[in-house]
């Protein structure tokens, strides 16, 4: 993390008595609320309006609900029987002699018309509309689980945002207290009453917070314009009121509670559906399908109409290695989905174990450095300016007791941060899977 020092500086301090200790209470101010808990703007965007935002915005989420429509209206269509074929002919047209080109002289010329209808069984066709059906199950699987990877990536947006703003914020702040504090500097050495290395020491500490400032100021630009990404938002982004982290009692639910519903696992179980869909059809398959016809032939005046019956029966003459092999096929696939799924499973309830501990890790965090270290921090830099004032502490040490605080509010702010995005996963997770949804309210 880059250190910069902040606060007052210079023998100036001495002779400005009270306001000069005003200053110093101001920064230690700074550092007393948590950055957390801090008050927001009443308006702007809150994460909720930002995941909606996100959710409508998706172009695969619209994507995955085409692709549903699509398979339940390839299901509708598959369970049909096909359509009949209409059969035009001109059979036997003599082509020379006396009656050639004519249609009605030879006893064997015909004209025809006729109607085929191709008859696969209802079993196979019920088999073919569930296939689609399960397709259809498993793009509204994949839509689930986008839906998921949308709301947490959007909610860590939205809290890298607010913490790029806090830095911002704190280090703006910091800046006015810097320029007052060199102004002073400049006035001491001036009159005497200061020396040249208080002077150069406050324009260091300016210059290495401007360099800060440039690099916060970076980071903040490439927040908003990831949250811009997921939410459409554009322009300068006000942010509301945070959730707050640490009182949401389902972040502790078991891992396992959360598997049967989880978006992930159930998209892999949706395909693992179809593969079974896909080998039932095939083994339906290894039986083709028959076709009737039937024809009406017109010969000349002289001669009587002909109907003609036709059954056409497919010859599975090498079913061992045609559709032996592709039933077999689809059952390997089938069990490769299978063991995805459980590979899934495991991966995802380690996953959720390690957003628990994530989590659990940075709120442990967060309490300890409001509970100690901050007030320690608040306690040193009176205590420093106090002994900076009676001549017993130089400036430097002085400055190192302002940096170290400055720089626990930042470091409190990156936990902060470190804390929201298992949060943020687990509350996606959440919002997404029934079964989680039902342990406690938000």
């Amino acid at each position: 993390m880059s250190r910069f020092l902040c606060g007052p500086c210079g023998p100036s301090w001495r002779s400005r008595g009270p306001g000069a200790l005003a200053l110093v209470f101001v920064f230690v101010l700074g550092l007393s609320v948590p950055m957390g808990l801090r008050a927001q703007a009443p308006s702007g965007i809150d994460r909720s309006a930002a995941m909606a935002a996100a959710l409508q915005r998706s172009g695969l989420l619209k994507a995955l609900q085409a692709e549903t429509r699509a398979a339940r209206e390839m299901a509708v269509a598959a369970a049909q029987r096909p359509d009949p074929v209409l059969r035009l002919s001109l059979d036997n047209l003599p082509v020379n002699g006396a009656d050639r080109w004519r249609t009605t002289r030879d006893f064997m010329t015909m004209r025809s018309i006729g109607i085929a209808q191709a008859l696969p069984g209802r079993d196979k066709r019920e088999a073919r509309a569930r296939w689609y059906e399960r397709e259809a199950q498993a793009a509204h699987a994949r839509h689930r689980e986008q839906a998921t990877e949308v709301l947490r990536l959007t909610s860590v947006a939205w809290f890298a945002l607010r913490a790029a703003q806090q830095r911002l914020g704190l280090l703006a702040a910091q800046r006015e207290s810097l320029q007052r504090q060199v102004l002073a500097a400049e006035a001491a050495a001036r009159s005497g009453r200061g020396t040249p290395s208080d002077l150069l020491a406050a324009r260091d500490a300016l210059w290495r917070l401007e360099q800060l400032r440039i690099e916060a100021d970076a980071r903040e630009r490439v927040a908003r314009q990831a949250l811009e990404r997921w939410t459409g938002v554009q322009g300068q982004i006000t942010l509301g009121e945070p959730p707050r982290l640490d009182e949401a009692a389902w972040v502790e639910e078991p891992s396992r509670r959360w598997l049967d519903e989880h978006p992930a696992v159930q998209a892999l179980q949706a395909r693992a559906e179809v593969a079974r869909a896909a080998a039932d059809l095939a083994h339906l398959e290894r039986d083709p399908d028959w076709s009737v016809e039937l024809m009406l032939s017109q010969r000349g005046s002289a001669y009587s109409d002909m109907l003609s019956v036709g059954v056409s029966i497919p010859l599975a003459s090498n079913r061992a290695r045609r559709q032996d092999r592709e039933l077999s096929a689809r059952l390997a696939e089938a069990d490769a989905r299978d063991a995805e799924v459980d590979e899934a499973r495991r991966v995802s309830e380690l996953e959720i174990a390690e957003w628990q501990q994530a989590l659990a890790a940075a709120l442990a965090q967060l309490e300890l450095i409001d509970r100690e270290r901050l007030p320690l921090a608040r306690q040193r830099v009176v205590a420093s300016m106090a002994a900076y004032r009676a001549g017993t502490l130089s400036l430097r040490e002085l400055l190192a007791a302002q940096e170290a605080a400055v720089v626990l509010s930042i470091e409190r702010i990156d936990v902060e941060l470190d804390a929201a995005r298992p949060w943020s996963a687990l509350d996606a997770l959440r919002s997404t899977t029934p079964a989680a949804s039902n342990t406690q309210a938000r």
